[in-house]
């Protein structure tokens, strides 16, 4: 369970009479929606949509990845976040909602709309991010290996903490009012607890932001609603040119085997919202069944340890979200011989095992947290292996791994691979290309224009083209700050 709670947003934050239009700001006389990031990439999710006085942010996410893609966190907002009426998030991963706190601290006072679970997961993943930025900017000013003196984080702890206290919770289903001229519905996405696609109604017209979407076949999660009727569709093309392949459940086996048995270490970076959970729920289905030995497991990571908590508080509360078929899996995860690393000192024990055992850790890209460490001691030795478990974005240490890196740069160092290293898309919890073309085919009328962003320029332009092909709408793929009518 989170060890905070999540401070409450006051009435009059939520108020859609209260103005925040800066003098001289007025909007467009017709809808208009800004690209803001999630353009060419994966990652930054960031959309406007502006009428007359009305200014409404969907997503502030960081982005992640190369140094050029994460130099973009500490450039000014394009537009004054005083000038926002309100910001709704579709999930809380952090290339969705990670940007909050700079937005806050530039000065926005507006409500952040989500729903309940996104806020408690929200509060756990931008908590635990700060930490990491003040910790890394700590260690890069000891260490010296910064370009920058000193090194600032981009956000603190502080920022996180006023931050929350403008979270909104609303149903899903429910439609809010965020202007008098703006309202929304949240419905849901099967891509991780409390993940929803936006149905946003400005002026009169309707614009349906998918978010993240989930696979049908989530092993928690019931799958995706069908979108709205819409003049225009934002869709996600993470996987938009590829299907997954069928699960191959000996791979995780295989490796934890071979790897155990020269007496190694397994390493899997995992993210601490759901993927972590899904990654325990298949160990212990492996271990059930007798096709992995028993060892040690150590969940080192404080944030994934809370976000398990969260999902047990769901379970708890029949929460319709999870699938009941599935959902009790999560109480047998006490069968394993399973350990919670909060303490700092005992994480970088595990730098060093002293006997064969598994590691799940943060983050699942390696682009920060506790696995980093652990990376650095463990790739030179060919006795470990490290288990890739989902979406490695360009520029990430997962996906040098992934593509075959003899070398990765850890900290100003650069570390040998040595290590085995083991890809496992299985694990994957976004909607793949068939998926999105499936659920784009399942609105009640087709949108008048689908915009496709948050994917690699293949992915985006492969999905385009099947989406204008195969259903007959027209496609687009956006450049970044394009504004469109949506009228």
């Amino acid at each position: 369970m989170p060890t905070n709670p999540v401070p409450v947003a006051s009435a009059a934050l939520a108020d859609p009479t209260r103005r925040r239009v800066m003098p001289g700001t007025a909007g467009p006389a017709s809808p208009i929606l800004t690209f803001l990031g999630a353009v060419g990439t994966v990652t930054g999710s960031c959309f406007l949509l502006e009428h007359a006085t009305s200014r409404v942010l969907v997503d502030a996410g960081l982005y992640q990845g190369p140094g050029e893609l994460r130099r973009r966190n500490w450039e000014p907002f394009a537009i004054d976040p005083r000038s926002l009426d309100a910001v709704v998030l579709t999930h809380a991963h952090l290339d969705h909602c990670g940007q909050l706190p700079r937005l806050v601290k530039d000065g926005f006072d507006g409500p952040i709309y989500c729903s309940a679970e996104t806020a408690a997961l929200a509060a756990i993943v931008l908590r635990d991010s700060a930490h990491l930025l003040e910790e890394e900017a700590r260690y890069a000013n000891e260490s010296g290996w910064t370009r920058h003196r000193p090194a600032l984080p981009l956000y603190s702890a502080q920022d996180v903490e006023q931050t929350l206290r403008h979270l909104v919770p609303v149903l899903y289903d429910e439609r809010r009012e965020l202007t008098t001229t703006v309202g929304v519905r949240l419905h849901p996405a099967g891509h991780i607890l409390g993940s929803a696609t936006l149905e946003v109604d400005i002026a009169g017209e309707v614009v349906v932001f998918s978010g993240d979407l989930g696979r049908a076949g989530h092993p928690l999660l019931e799958p995706p609603a069908p979108p709205a009727a819409a003049t225009a569709l934002v869709l996600e093309s993470t996987y938009g040119n590829r299907v997954h392949p069928p699960a191959e459940p000996d791979v995780l086996a295989g490796a934890v085997r071979r790897t155990i048995g020269r007496g190694g270490t397994v390493l899997i970076p995992a993210f601490a919202v759901d993927r972590t959970e899904l990654v325990l729920l298949e160990l212990e289905r492996l271990e059930r069944a007798g096709l992995i030995p028993r060892v040690p497991i150590y969940v080192d990571s404080p944030m994934a340890l809370e976000a398990l908590g969260v999902y047990l508080r769901a379970l708890h509360d029949g929460s319709p979200q999870l699938r009941g078929d599935r959902a009790a899996a999560l109480e047998r995860l006490g069968a394993l011989d399973l350990h919670s690393v909060r303490d700092a000192g005992e994480s970088q024990r595990l730098n060093a095992p002293d006997q064969p055992c598994i590691i799940v850790s943060a983050s699942g890209m390696a682009t920060g947290g506790r696995i980093v460490h652990h990376l650095a001691h463990q790739l030179p030795d060919s006795r470990n292996c490290v288990v890739l478990t989902g979406y490695q974005a360009p520029g990430t240490r997962g996906r040098q791994l992934q593509d075959g890196a003899r070398h990765v740069k850890i900290h100003g160092h650069y570390v040998p691979v040595r290590a085995e290293v083991v890809d496992i898309p299985d694990f994957s919890v976004h909607a793949d290309a068939d998926d999105l073309v499936a659920w784009v085919a399942s609105a009640p009328a087709p949108p008048t224009t689908v915009y496709v962003v948050h994917g690699e320029p293949d992915s985006a332009a492969a999905l385009a083209e099947r989406i204008e092909d195969e259903l007959g709408i027209c496609a687009v793929v956006p450049t970044l700050a394009e504004r469109v009518r949506v009228d």
